[in-house]
């Protein structure tokens, strides 16, 4: 006998669609997009809602900075790094021009002040030093890029440098693989700190800085996060913002200028904001344990695998989620083992079907401890 228990999530009213997780991005022509190349993807299902030709391949400029500012992120969070570190810049870092903050051969700056000056003013020099601290050359460094690159699915990706300062054929990425980069960036709350300043200063104050990423100043909710411009580039954008606990990704290429590029950005942003929620796939309270029969303990935890969200139009009906699972089951149980499963429906369409597992193993009792057992509950009755 299975038993079906019916719960609430309290989410605002969402429209119901079939299979929410599979929603159709827009394209070319269905919103009005200036750039050759753009597309809007949201953060926690990477649900992309609008594409234009997001897979051509084309230089990003400084937006490759993007990956060089998760490389470092995740140096810190690691360990292999603190943002205490003095980061010493070397003659061939001090020697970087465009975008910089004028590092002189032998100064130190701590990694603190070098994620600052990288993702604000887009610091070419300080990138320089960041990549040669961590792996000692830039060209060991890219290497690293690279291979990230391919860990995130980023296949039409490859970098020469860490700061997109050249033009160089061999150079290049896509929207939808910034988008991609970027994703990963911003699930590190840390680089927030640092992206979502407007104006700052290094050097005891001496030097100031100004945002290159001019949303952070007006755009409501924006997270960063990296701008790029050379001549062969144009402008490019990869702009983040979160409201109401869900954040979208605009990832801009080739604009033609930067008032351009930014309204590009923002009309995605703004489609995305009006348009959608993000709905959990969990039920607000812990699924019950699910009792055991000659288990070797009396129950087991439940786990439910799969998607933690999903994203669905605004404007209709509560979704409804709906736990599917025997009355109990037989011992041994193996962790991991499918015991059942949660739906989560819309206006009667089911729009996601997740597993329930078990959390551990339980063993089959043996036979003294059973018999134990049965005299202890003789004993309390």
């Amino acid at each position: 006998m299975k038993r079906i228990v019916c719960l609430c999530l309290l989410l605002p009213m969402l429209m119901h669609v079939p299979r929410a997780l599979a929603l159709e991005p827009l394209r070319d022509g269905e919103i009005p997009i200036a750039a050759p190349s753009a597309i809007l993807m949201e953060k926690t299902t990477g649900q992309v809602l609008y594409e234009k030709d997001a897979d051509r391949r084309m230089p990003p400029a400084s937006v490759t900075k993007v990956m060089t500012l998760l490389l470092i992120v995740e140096a810190v969070e690691s360990g292999k790094i603190s943002l205490e570190d003095r980061v010493t810049a070397s003659a061939r870092a001090a020697s970087f021009g465009g975008s910089c903050v004028y590092l002189e051969q032998g100064e130190q700056m701590s990694v603190d002040d070098m994620l600052k000056c990288i993702a604000v003013v887009s610091a070419n020099d300080c990138a320089v030093a960041m990549a040669e601290h961590l792996c000692g050359t830039e060209e060991l460094f890219v290497a690293e890029m690279n291979r990230r690159a391919g860990e995130l699915g980023m296949e039409n990706s490859h970098f020469t440098n860490c700061t997109g300062l050249f033009e160089d054929a061999e150079h290049y990425t896509t929207a939808r693989d910034v988008a991609l980069m970027s994703r990963e960036l911003i699930s590190h709350e840390l680089i927030k700190d640092y992206s979502t300043i407007w104006m700052d200063s290094i050097r005891d104050g001496s030097f100031e800085l100004s945002n290159t990423n001019k949303l952070v100043y007006w755009y409501e909710g924006c997270t960063g996060l990296k701008t790029g411009f050379t001549s062969a580039a144009m402008y490019c954008l990869s702009a983040t913002a979160e409201r109401d606990g869900v954040e979208y990704i605009a990832v801009v290429m080739h604009g033609e200028t930067i008032e351009s590029r930014n309204a590009d950005a923002t009309t995605l942003l703004n489609y995305a904001f009006a348009n959608f929620s993000l709905c959990p796939l969990r039920p607000a309270e812990a699924l019950p344990a699910l009792p055991v029969d000659l288990g070797s303990q009396t129950a087991v935890e439940l786990l439910v695998q799969g998607e933690e969200a999903a994203l669905l139009p605004k404007g209709g009906a509560a979704p409804e989620v709906r736990v599917e699972l025997p009355e109990r089951i037989p011992a041994p149980v193996k962790a991991g083992q499918p015991l059942g499963t949660l739906r989560v429906l819309s206006g009667g369409e089911e729009i996601a079907c997740l597993e329930i597992t078990a959390a551990s193993d339980v063993e089959r009792i043996g036979f003294w401890p059973l018999l134990l057992r049965l005299a202890a509950s003789l004993v309390g009755r």
